[in-house]
């Protein structure tokens, strides 16, 4: 957001409870959503409490309109005058972390969906659509630090519309599988593959926790990252119970849900793009 506020200007600090704001991929979207309006300077988020404080010179009712937008189930709490702060960012910092993990999510994102089709495995494809998710967030994040709206608008529709294709088409291929199509997976490429995707998830979580930002959209990054981490071990101890069973079932399984969240996240960015 702005890093200073106008001499002069009168500031406030308005508060918001968003009741559908349970993840930082909702913290990304609104930082999106208010990024275009100019009288905003500062925002802070409680996501555990649902809450978003919002500093601003002007009226709220705008701010708050631009939020109703996304569908969030949001209520306007409180305002009050404050006095005015300096607040300063450094955005060449959380550039270059963003940046970091965002080509390591890349590349996880290629690896995971090239040996996932080689191996047969719907749990590998889906983990790296998470992959993919994970970089439209980090890429949404660095438009947030700067770019103009439109172009985010414009940049998240095409994200959004590309990564619920590949769920919906991802999910009907595990239906199909379901159905009695297809062998069981390669467990020990998944195993691998998936330990991999971990080591990626963990070294993402490293870069966030070494930068010590105390931005909000940084920590979110975080907890975001860590939230992967569950996915990864998921889909290795889906192949461990391939390994076991000789079905493949668990991999569908993984797939299922995985593509699912994958899904959720996309429609939530495609509210943002409209």
């Amino acid at each position: 957001m702005k890093g200073r506020a106008a001499p002069g200007k009168i500031m406030f600090k308005t508060t918001f409870r968003i009741s559908k704001m349970d993840c930082p991929s909702e913290e990304q979207l609104i930082r999106v959503r208010l990024k275009g309006m100019d009288n905003i300077r500062s925002l802070k988020f409680d996501i555990p409490g649902r809450l978003l404080e919002v500093y601003h010179a002007g009226g709220y009712k705008s701010v708050l309109a631009a939020i109703e937008d996304l569908q969030l189930d949001t209520k306007f709490i409180s305002s009050e005058a404050i006095e005015p702060v300096v607040m300063e960012e450094d955005h060449h910092r959380q550039r270059r972390v963003l940046w970091q993990v965002l080509a390591i999510n890349l590349f996880f994102f290629a690896l995971e969906i090239l040996t996932g089709f080689i191996a047969g495995s719907m749990g590998l494809v889906a983990d790296s659509l998470d992959m993919l998710a994970d970089s439209i967030v980090y890429g949404l994040a660095l438009f947030a630090i700067g770019g103009t709206a439109a172009r985010k608008k414009s940049i998240a529709g095409t994200a959004g519309y590309f990564q619920v294709t590949l769920a919906v088409l991802g999910f009907v291929e595990v239906l199909r599988r379901f159905l009695g199509h297809g062998e069981a997976p390669d467990f020990y490429m998944m195993i691998v593959i998936s330990a991999l995707a971990l080591a990626g998830n963990a070294s993402c979580l490293y870069l966030l926790q070494r930068s010590k930002s105390q931005e909000a959209h940084m920590r979110a990054s975080m907890i975001f990252t860590s939230n992967d981490v569950i996915v990864n071990i998921g889909v290795i101890a889906a192949g461990i119970f391939v390994y076991l069973t000789g079905s493949k079932i668990p991999d569908l399984t993984a797939g299922a849900i995985v593509f699912i969240l994958v899904g959720r996240g996309a429609y939530r960015i495609l509210q943002l793009s409209k």
